[in-house]
């Protein structure tokens, strides 16, 4: 099938370092600008360096990529996939420049996070608006596919995850989990109209439909990741704090389920598999943690249904009402009163 006025899809990603020498100088593009102290950053590059100081979100990136791929050569989709990332190689300045010498003139784009709000959603936005930019006059249209936290693969992906995680654990209580942002980001992620937070009620609606699929009645939210000055709120509970919590009610084992992530990058086998899996322990808790999406074969089926979706080829399919926001121009908002403004964005 011809991709009907389209030459590529880019994969635009987060980024991530690939060996020690280069955790720091990526910790440093993440935060420019943010004011974040150097003994935090050290902090943080001491994580990278329990796994030899390589990200796993790059190699997951390509996995991936490989499968998307091999799912749309089996539709009969002529659609080659092009890799860029934000903050580490390849950049995806690099990326579309490429694309431009090779003939690229109008490009979809996959966004490597199911959710809106400023650093799901509209920081991606702003990614397109500088690589353009960089690319010049030859810059090829790049229009970003929709937010997908409520698409039926997605959800199926991670219930049957949860199904299997609670497998050989008794009484175990569910606990879903998302990256926190600043209370500010999180009230500026939609229009006031709805109450604003797109963001966190996004991952509240995600986490209602994956414990339905999966047939569970009684579950928490909680948050992890967070960074920046205690002064600044965040979104809470922290996940930790809440085994601590958990524990105090007398539950006996927990199985935290990351729906917030597409990928079992960083901040999951970090902040999940060490940290709170080390609380639980000492605590005397069972701990599991459901796998992410990402490696399951119905991403790749899910990536590739956006786009037909897109190019009017399959039906929009959606578990919530949630609006299917996504841009439809360069650098537009990925709806009406998203993301509008920057302030309070997280270091991440």
């Amino acid at each position: 099938m011809d991709a009907v006025g389209y030459d590529a899809l880019l994969w635009l990603s987060f980024g991530g370092p690939e060996g020690p020498d280069e955790v720091m100088p990526f910790l440093e593009n993440v935060t420019r600008g943010r004011g974040v102290p150097p003994e935090r950053l050290a902090e943080v590059a001491e994580h990278y360096q329990h796994f030899g100081g390589v990200s796993p979100i790059n190699g997951l990136n390509r996995e991936a990529i490989a499968a998307v791929e091999k799912e749309l050569g089996a539709q009969g989709i002529d659609l080659p996939v092009y890799f860029g990332n934000r903050n580490w190689a390849p950049m995806a300045e690099d990326t579309v420049a490429r694309m431009a010498a090779d003939g690229v003139r109008r490009a979809l784009v996959f966004p490597t996070s199911a959710y809106g709000g400023y650093s799901a959603c509209r920081q991606y936005d702003e990614d397109i608006e500088r690589v353009r930019a960089a690319a010049g006059e030859n810059a090829p249209e790049l229009t970003k596919l929709r937010q997908f936290f409520d698409h039926p693969l997605f959800v199926s992906a991670f219930a049957d995850a949860l199904r299997a995680a609670h497998e050989g654990l008794e009484n175990a209580r569910t606990v879903f989990t998302a990256h926190s942002v600043p209370e500010s980001a999180d009230q500026a992620s939609g229009p006031p109209e709805e109450g604003g937070r797109r963001y966190s009620r996004q991952i509240a609606e995600a986490a209602r439909l994956v414990a339905a699929e999966a047939g569970i009645t009684e579950y928490d939210v909680v948050w992890q990741s967070r960074s920046g000055p205690p002064r600044i709120l965040w979104l809470a509970p922290d996940i930790v704090d809440h085994i601590d919590t958990l524990h105090a009610r007398g539950v006996e084992a927990v199985v935290v389920c990351p729906v917030g992530f597409v990928s079992d990058h960083l901040e999951v086998v970090w902040d999940l598999d060490n940290e709170a899996a080390e609380r639980a322990r000492e605590l005397g808790m069972g701990f599991a943690r459901a796998a992410t999406a990402g490696a399951d074969p119905r991403f790749a089926e899910l990536v590739v249904e956006l786009v037909r979706e897109h190019l009017g080829d399959a039906p929009a399919r959606k578990l919530s009402d949630f609006p299917a926001a996504g841009c439809t121009v360069n650098g537009a908002p990925c709806a009406v009163g998203c993301c509008a403004t920057a302030a309070g964005r997280p270091a991440r």
